[in-house]
């Protein structure tokens, strides 16, 4: 069981001069400590429902390259890229960039995006949900186009390319891993069966996990897809500080379902926090969970 760190919150400390330094020091102090992947959220207003939108929110790939440059054995990701906010062609460049230049350590998280007042804010499309849908698809297979020796157009619905020119490759072979984020049974498990590497569900209960996964499990059987193939990852929701015994044992149970990977969030100061998750040796008991 490996553990991720999910930093997604920019609020502290407060001057904006020591966010840069802060990331840094908390991504090198869990790398140490083992964590196996940092992750950012692809949003530009801090969400609504877990505090105000006026809080502290940097973009998420010009975070992600600033500390490919900090780390050196960290997964490097964002949890989930919106698919409204990148055209995918630009979409698979970026993470390309960020493969590269951190020797092989990206993945492309993505789903269907939702927080409508940034996008509106700012300016960005807003369409309907089914739509949404539609032009996830179209990014994933553009997107694994991108990551192939398939140089010639694509003529989508919603996206139409002359070329899919990427030059340099990724280091990643075959490309950087896919993952899917989200529970949605109807379309999003669906596709996680149809395109990805991996799938990230929300850890509300470990009953809950085990259905999605059951789910997944149903539509890798209908898209003829090798259940096992996919790594499955859960967002824990549990402070791991608060009881360690307790949160090793909830990710045991994930483990059992056959959960390779948990993020876990900051719920003090970001470098407090990684240093506690060393002196506990959270991701090394993580680890002899197997």
């Amino acid at each position: 069981m490996r553990l991720g760190l999910h930093y997604w919150n920019f609020s502290t400390p407060a001057e904006p001069a020591l966010l840069a330094p802060t990331l840094a020091e908390t991504a090198r102090v869990a790398e140490q400590a083992g964590v196996s992947a940092f992750t950012v959220m692809d949003h530009y207003f801090q969400m609504e429902f877990s505090t105000s939108a006026e809080e502290p929110m940097l973009e998420a790939y010009t975070t992600l390259g600033y500390l490919a440059a900090k780390t050196e054995r960290m997964t490097l990701g964002v949890l989930v890229t919106g698919v409204m906010y990148r055209y995918p062609g630009l979409l698979a460049k970026i993470v390309t960039t960020l493969d590269v230049l951190s020797g092989g350590r990206a993945r492309l998280g993505i789903g269907a995006s939702w927080y409508e007042r940034e996008q509106r804010a700012l300016g960005v499309p807003v369409v309907p949900v089914k739509e949404r849908f539609e032009r996830l698809e179209e990014t994933l297979q553009i997107c694994r186009q991108m990551w192939s020796d398939d140089n010639g157009p694509f003529d989508g619905r919603h996206y139409q390319l002359a070329e899919t020119l990427n030059v340099p490759a990724p280091l990643s072979r075959p490309y950087p891993p896919i993952m899917i984020g989200g529970g949605g049974e109807q379309r999003t498990l669906r596709l996680v069966a149809r395109y990805a590497d991996a799938c990230n569900v929300f850890g509300n209960s470990l009953t809950e996990v085990a259905h999605k996964l059951d789910v997944l499990r149903g539509h890798c059987a209908a898209e003829d897809r090798d259940y096992d193939s996919i790594e499955k990852t859960v967002v824990v929701t549990r402070p791991p500080l608060t009881d360690v015994d307790a949160f090793v044992a909830e990710v045991a149970e994930y483990a059992a379902l056959g959960v390779t990977e948990v993020q876990t969030m900051p719920d003090r100061h970001p470098v407090e926090f990684a240093q506690q998750l060393a002196e506990h040796r959270i991701p090394e008991r993580l680890t002899d969970l197997g």
